[in-house]
């Protein structure tokens, strides 16, 4: 298949955004990263990012949003403002416990992710969720993110943060594997058990196994770094990891 691109999530640099984010987009773009995803606006318009973006030859990989703004009156203004980024990805990035307190309220989010993916089809849009550690503790003898996309139609996204995976006990190689097709934009994070200072390829991610499944079961459109380390400066540390990744061939 194609060469699968490399974004950033922007909340890996967020401090560097919020004091100079014209500045700091320059800087992941000179870095060689591909794209970004946004995981908040720093108070400016639809048009003003995407003529950032447009003029540093960005493309948007997707955003982090609440799930609130994809429901009631608020759906109409989230799509007009993604439509004008140029941005397909509306992926949920964390819920609240009203909303996760047992396996009935997450059938409950299964049947919203539907409809919600449903609406946004026409549109070229979609909709998806995208994980922590919480999600591989069983809950009713199922784990809540096995209660989504077992229940959930294929165009609700997985968007697998492999780090956070494997911190809640969860294995990201047999989620890929068990959810073919779904895994449109996938979350490249590095996990340790004995180092926090790790960054991508110095932990127990087998990355191997995830890049192959990504490249061929996975469907996987973006590759999306999103890391911190205390060892090093934000803007460091993300450059470091795509050079990982550039070295594993990516």
């Amino acid at each position: 298949m194609a060469r699968i691109p490399i974004a950033l999530q922007l909340w890996s640099v967020g401090k560097d955004c919020k004091r100079d984010l014209p500045g700091t987009l320059a800087a992941v773009a000179r870095m060689g990263y591909e794209g970004v995803e946004f995981a908040r606006y720093y108070e400016r318009s639809a048009q003003e990012l995407r003529g950032m973006l447009d003029d540093l030859g960005l493309k948007v990989a997707g955003t982090h949003i609440g799930l609130d703004t994809l429901l009631g009156d608020q759906f109409e203004a989230t799509v007009e403002f993604n439509r004008t980024l140029g941005n397909t990805f509306l992926l949920v990035s964390w819920l609240s416990r009203e909303r996760t307190g047992g396996r009935a309220a997450w059938l409950e989010i299964a049947r919203i992710f539907d409809e919600i993916a449903a609406r946004l089809k026409p549109l070229g849009m979609h909709t998806g969720y995208h994980n922590h550690s919480t999600e591989f503790a069983p809950l009713e003898g199922e784990m809540p993110w096995d209660t989504v996309f077992g229940n959930t139609r294929p165009e609700v996204v997985m968007q697998l943060d492999t780090g956070n995976c494997l911190s809640g006990g969860g294995d990201p190689v047999a989620f890929l594997e068990r959810y073919p097709g779904r895994a449109l934009t996938v979350h490249l994070k590095e996990h340790s058990k004995t180092n926090d200072d790790a960054i991508l390829g110095e932990g127990d991610v087998r990355w191997d196994e995830v890049f192959r499944l990504c490249e061929s079961v996975g469907g996987t459109q973006w590759y999306i770094v999103e890391q911190k380390s205390p060892a090093f400066p934000p803007l460091e540390c993300v450059e470091r990891c795509l050079k990982a990744l550039r070295a594993m061939g990516k």
